[in-house]
């Protein structure tokens, strides 16, 4: 059993690749990850973060914040690490775009910011 202590430490982590994802405008990325490898494999490991940490949460801290998505989450995880070889960079983008600044605000919340 995962301790139930480090619930918070990963979601800060979470929060933290958030925030490294949004150190960069919509429109930078998506000058960047179609053209600069070095890019897409970043963003493509900082959203891998973000499912890493989340399956790392205890699974009676995901139960009892079932408003979060965390399947999905970690399911995209799941993609980018044994699938490598079907990322594509424009369902990042979207990821980017429509999931992460929702996640963001769920994320606040559960950290109490």
């Amino acid at each position: 059993m995962r301790e139930p202590l480090r619930d918070p430490e990963r979601l800060r982590h979470i929060l933290e690749a958030i925030n490294t994802i949004q150190h960069q405008s919509i429109e930078e990325w998506e000058n960047q990850i179609f053209t600069n490898p070095i890019a897409f494999y970043g963003l493509t490991k900082l959203v891998e973060i973000i499912g890493e940490a989340a399956w790392k949460l205890t699974k009676e801290f995901r139960a009892q914040h079932s408003e979060v998505e965390w399947e999905d989450i970690m399911g995209m995880r799941h993609i980018l690490v044994h699938d490598y070889y079907t990322i594509s960079p424009k369902i990042l983008l979207e990821v980017v775009k429509q999931d992460i600044p929702h996640l963001k605000k769920q994320i606040e919340l559960l950290l109490g910011i």
